[in-house]
């Protein structure tokens, strides 16, 4: 099989293009990617085989994803601005590339006659609910405009499988985590925030919920959608485990030993969901369940952040952090005294 895999220098893609090279010695891989700040050719670093290729380039380049999409069967589509805070700043780039990047790589994809298309999506796109969890065919309420770009692209996907026969798949994963994560998301954030003593902000009152899934359970769960999924379905994919962004922190603030003063309590986020929540046996019944305990991936992820301050630190750059002060004010300023 040839995959086209769009945004695979990000956190998820990066680890699904080792995972299938891995388990699969037939199969080749190009990845296009545009290298946005929180995207990285290393990741991908290692030995050469001759089975990848990594392009630079921009999902909503017309010409040049025609030019891929005829070199290969399937297209696996991560590419995405995912963060929710820099959606509340800066919609607009979130538009464009979620929303006008997927029609792009879907008309490619028609265009050369694809086997399948799997489109990359997120829980968050069911909104907030606190007494049950999101079956794949609730309707969709996001609440920021990430999760209403992911939304449309989800719709915008599903209207090719039925006007055009396009083989069709999505899935919608809970909240990711692991090694190599831009440290803008909220484990990552904080595990290197408490390595150097800085304040973790934490929203509101601490107590959003969301189920967290280790992003090698979220590979194979991909992996399963792509060979096994039925053409026009959406699949939920989760952790067995939800908690509260508290529980996370003090976790977090328990594996490195270090106090619990460094927690800030910052003012909300604009439209903050408070619990995000999984029905996965549609699934399970393709033969999925997650491979990692929580507690262990979390040891691991910390561990590996622990041993790996090189790569995050060049990352926490001086821009890096003017940009966070916008979102938490005074909240990140300074170590703890």
């Amino acid at each position: 099989m040839r995959l086209l895999v769009t945004g695979g220098a990000g956190f998820i893609g990066s680890h699904f293009i080792r995972y299938m090279l891995d388990k699969y010695p037939d199969y080749s891989i190009i990845n296009l990617d545009k290298l946005t700040y929180a995207s990285c050719v290393e990741n991908l670093s290692g030995p050469d085989d001759g089975r990848y290729r990594f392009v630079r380039g921009d999902v909503r380049d017309r010409e040049a994803v025609s030019a891929l999409a005829k070199e290969v069967d399937v297209m696996v589509n991560f590419a995405a601005e995912t963060h929710v805070d820099r959606s509340i700043l800066e919609p607009g780039d979130f538009i464009q590339t979620d929303i006008y990047g997927t029609y792009v790589l879907l008309d490619a994809a028609i265009r050369s006659r694809h086997q399948r298309y799997l489109q990359i999506s997120t829980d968050e796109v069911y909104g907030s609910f606190l007494h049950r969890a999101f079956k794949e065919d609730d309707p969709l309420f996001p609440s920021s405009p990430y999760s209403a770009s992911k939304a449309a692209a989800d719709l915008l996907a599903l209207s090719y499988h039925k006007t055009f026969g396009l083989s069709v798949l999505i899935t919608r994963s809970s909240n990711n985590f692991g090694p190599f994560q831009f440290p803008e998301k909220l484990i990552p954030l904080f595990i290197t925030n408490a390595i150097e003593d800085r304040p973790l902000p934490l929203y509101g009152d601490g107590g959003n919920i969301r189920n967290w899934l280790y992003v090698l359970d979220n590979c194979e769960a991909i992996d399963l959608v792509l060979h096994k999924g039925s053409p026009g379905e959406i699949y939920n994919v989760g952790g067995e485990t939800e908690v509260t962004n508290l529980e996370i922190t003090t976790t977090i603030l328990r594996e490195l030993g270090k106090p619990k003063e460094l927690i800030r309590f910052v003012k909300d986020r604009l439209g903050h969901d408070r619990r995000y929540s999984l029905d996965c046996a549609k699934i399970r019944r393709l033969g999925f369940k997650p491979a990692h305990r929580f507690s262990n991936a979390m040891r691991a992820t910390v561990d590996w952040y622990v041993h790996n301050r090189e790569w995050w630190q060049r990352r926490k750059s001086a821009d890096y952090w003017t940009y966070y002060e916008r979102v938490y004010g005074d909240a990140l300023k300074g170590k703890l005294s």
